[in-house]
């Protein structure tokens, strides 16, 4: 099955669990306040999230004269990628790490560290900034907001009923009106949205890697660098930052040795690998 079909599954089940669990937990009214907030919520980050995180990651806006050999980079795989050239941001980082944003192509931004700069040759970095000019063509900013906004109403609507079934409010007796089996569904309803939603990220990250391959001209080039950076950022994490936007990086900047693993919304760097070895 394709990354992209796949993706499309993966949404169309998150709706289908807003539809299930918004009639069975909240009704048609706590399924209208839900989509409301979390629409509202996701569109201000879907507009506002280049700022945000560039922001939060004291990335500095680099020009053609400051960083010319990573221009000439981002300017060779646009033309390969067939969309507009992204602003090309550096953050004061010593672990090696990557991501894009924007919402839309016409308003990309690719932002690599320092540590990225220190330690790939030109061709692993081709392989890098190939795969984030994967994620703003294949318009993975809105993909992800959408998955997010989805995601939200589960949990809203999950953390609203929760609430009411413990302290007794809503008395309907029908087929949802247990309250026991209101606090089960709160509970299973956004566990399973969260799951959902890293599968999607997943599945991006994949599509991201083809695309890297295929814009730098050789799937070596990227895992070349995806062996260096695991390496690296096992050795020198990310300093600062919110796990929140980890979904964002080529690979995770806030690894531990713990159960957060389990959670976490990239595929194993093994696994990505030897995809890109295969090809």
């Amino acid at each position: 099955m394709s990354n992209q079909l796949k993706t499309g599954l993966l949404l169309g089940l998150l709706t289908g669990l807003i539809l299930i669990f918004g009639q069975i937990l909240g009704g048609n009214g706590g399924l209208i306040i839900a989509f409301l907030l979390a629409i509202g919520m996701n569109v201000g980050s879907y507009w506002f999230s280049d700022r945000i995180v560039l922001r939060m990651y004291k990335a500095n806006e680099v020009s053609p004269s400051d960083a010319p050999k990573l221009h000439e980079i981002v300017d060779e795989l646009s033309q390969q990628a067939g969309i507009p050239k992204p602003r090309v941001f550096i953050i004061p980082e010593k672990s090696p790490n990557a991501f894009a944003t924007g919402r839309n192509p016409d308003h990309g931004v690719v932002a690599v560290t320092q540590g990225i700069l220190d330690i790939l040759s030109k061709e692993e970095l081709k392989g890098v900034l190939g795969h984030e000019l994967g994620h703003i063509r294949n318009r993975d900013i809105l993909i992800q907001t959408v998955a997010a906004t989805l995601a939200g109403v589960i949990m809203f609507i999950s953390t609203m009923v929760r609430w009411a079934a413990i302290f007794g409010m809503g008395g309907d007796e029908d087929e949802g009106g247990n309250p026991l089996v209101a606090i089960v569904l709160s509970i299973i309803a956004p566990l399973a949205a969260l799951f959902i939603q890293m599968a999607i990220s997943r599945s991006r990250e994949y599509l991201a890697d083809e695309a890297g391959a295929q814009f730098a001209g050789n799937p070596a080039y990227l895992a070349g660098a995806l062996e260096k950076m695991d390496a690296y950022s096992r050795k020198i994490p990310m300093r600062k930052g919110d796990q929140s936007t980890a979904h964002m990086f080529i690979v995770n900047p806030f690894r531990g040795k713990n159960l957060a693993n389990l959670f976490s919304t990239h595929p194993p760097i093994e696994e990505r690998i030897n995809r890109l070895k295969a090809m």
